[in-house]
């Protein structure tokens, strides 16, 4: 039987898009995704969403952690099955993700479930994971360096599909070199299940990977993710960065596991907003007297997120992979593409539809 067989023919069907809505005009958008755990789910409801749209396609991706496995699975779908095969391989995916994580002991206990904020900060296995991840390397309490993802991976992707030829998205898989702190973006043709567990390799979690001599860690110390790849490599000016982690938080973080959460999402966005910084400083020349003579490229940044969403879960429901939490996190993925595309989806190619200075800057 084939390993990437579809196994999820139970997958809860979206309703067709609406045919009486106006026709829009072909766009093309490059993406960019975040990591965050189980709360990739979210991006996983973005692109179902924005796959629904014939008329949009995708330039290029750039991704990290849980963003570089979803953008893995989106090209090894359209490769075996256009838009409606990619849909069907996230879906199989997350459903795969789900079904592991039964197996862990890091479960939601009752009193987890009864807050509904789908953490695991009441489940004594997760209190003594933390505890063991504070006190010792994932080289001394996990010595075989087991990871049940890469299975995942290995039963939801065939990477000779998209390392070939008629993989027309041009993907980029960031992950951070241990050794000299620099950002690794591995392209189409160095995709590997290495590869993509690198981007996804938290040092307190998991043991570096190492690949052709360097060792690796979570891209999102370095690139969360790299915007420059898109830059340098499509042609389609238009970012949308699927946003996973808040760059904003109103409340002070008190708990040490609060603080620990804040602290990386800080380092994980500050790649971002360094390249945002860029960005903004080249329009402004652009659009400047002395920038008329110089060969620049203006990009046009978009951008769907739920902050408000985000900032109420927890940093322990980023391991929380039960489907119920992953489809609702699907489905606000979903709901706020939706409303990125009736708002903005004529201003592809036009304009951007953030205001750097105000979102990033």
């Amino acid at each position: 039987m084939n390993k990437h067989a579809d196994v999820l023919e139970m997958t809860e069907p979206h309703a067709e898009p609406d045919m009486r809505a106006p026709a829009r005009g072909r766009r093309t958008l490059n993406l960019a995704l975040q990591g965050g755990g189980a709360h990739g789910a979210f991006a996983w409801g973005v692109l179902d969403r924005l796959l629904e749209e014939d008329k949009l396609s995708f330039d290029g991706v750039v991704a990290t952690s849980a963003g570089a496995m979803n953008a893995t699975v989106l090209a090894y779908g359209l490769v075996e099955g256009g838009r409606r095969g990619a849909q069907k391989a996230l879906a199989n995916f997350w459903r795969r993700v789900s079904h592991a994580s039964a197996f862990s002991p890091l479960q939601p206990s009752l009193l987890d479930r009864a807050t509904g904020q789908r953490s695991l900060e009441f489940s004594p296995a997760f209190m003594m994971f933390d505890m063991v991840t504070r006190l010792m390397s994932p080289y001394q309490f996990n010595p075989m360096n087991f990871n049940p993802l890469r299975g995942v991976l290995e039963q939801s992707v065939d990477l000779d599909a998209v390392r070939a030829a008629r993989c027309s998205l041009k993907l980029n898989i960031c992950a951070t070199n241990v050794r000299t702190g620099k950002i690794k973006v591995f392209a189409n043709d160095e995709i590997s299940i290495d590869a993509i567990m690198a981007s996804a390799c938290l040092p307190f979690l998991f043991q570096a990977v190492e690949i052709d001599g360097e060792a690796y860690w979570d891209g999102g110390y370095m690139g969360n993710p790299a915007i420059f790849p898109l830059i340098y490599s499509c042609g389609t000016p238009d970012v949308l960065v699927v946003h996973i982690n808040p760059i904003e938080r109103t409340e002070l973080p008190h708990s040490a596991m609060e603080i620990l959460n804040r602290i990386n999402e800080i380092s994980f966005n500050s790649s971002l907003l360094r390249e945002m910084r860029a960005i903004a400083f080249v329009t402004k020349l652009i659009d400047s007297e002395a920038g008329k003579n110089l060969d620049l490229k203006r990009i046009f940044v978009h951008g769907v997120s739920d902050d408000e969403t985000m900032r109420k879960l927890s940093v322990s429901s980023k391991l929380n992979a039960d489907w119920g939490a992953l489809t609702d996190l699907r489905d606000r993925g979903r709901a706020k593409a939706d409303e990125w595309i009736e708002a903005n989806y004529n201003h592809i190619g036009k304009r951007s539809t953030v205001d750097i200075h105000q979102a990033y800057l």
